[in-house]
């Protein structure tokens, strides 16, 4: 059987909410599984060393506001900046693996509605509330997600994720893994299909 996609991301990064919008289109015409896979940056920053993008100094950091808003209308994706941004993405991602248990359909469903809630809507996905308002929007109980972003057996589940990125090596946001071969970026989606058509290089 083919390897799947994974696709590794933080619900903060602008980056990663540009190829959401574009990697099933990718996994679907190459016949892939695509896996969803929410971490937390942060946590590995601390460990890379890594700062966020808009924490660099000025040149760098202006310059990436700016191609974050320019990737996303070359592809005709909704986004503007988000009012405190950053934002702790820790319950967002505890409720996509509370969802992905439930339905890994709506679980996809939920990822979507999450990143367009943060970078077109503007709702601060760092309030529990809000992200259980959003599990209910993609078909969820609400009060049953609010519940399991506090489930231990969850959080237990994200904390192996963020250990498992940092183990692998993953160091950013998106970061797709196809077998062995690893890509970083939202960039890199093109070589991503590519690879998949070629089978490799």
């Amino acid at each position: 059987m083919a390897d799947p996609i994974e696709f590794w991301f933080d619900f903060v990064s602008p980056y990663g909410y540009v190829a959401s919008e574009r990697i099933e289109a990718i996994a679907a015409k190459a016949g892939r599984k695509l896996v969803w896979r929410p971490f937390l940056l942060g946590a590995v920053f601390k460990v890379s060393g890594a700062q966020p993008l808009t924490q660099l100094p000025p040149m760098k950091s202006d310059y990436s506001k700016h191609d974050f808003e320019r990737s996303a209308r070359q592809f005709g994706i909704p986004y503007k900046m988000p009012p405190g941004f950053p934002a702790a993405t820790v319950g967002a991602a505890r409720c996509f693996y509370w969802a992905e248990i439930r339905d890994a359909t709506k679980a996809a469903n939920f990822v979507h509605r999450c990143y367009r809630a943060y970078f077109a809507d503007g709702r601060d996905i760092s309030k529990v509330d809000i992200v259980a308002d959003i599990a209910a929007e993609a078909g969820f109980k609400r009060d049953e997600a609010l519940a399991g972003m506090n489930d231990q057996v969850i959080k237990d589940r994200l904390k192996a994720v963020v250990d498992e990125a940092i183990q692998r090596g993953i160091f950013g946001s998106p970061f797709i893994i196809v077998g062995a071969e690893k890509f970083w970026g939202a960039d890199r989606l093109d070589q991503v299909a590519e690879w998949l058509r070629r089978g490799g290089w």
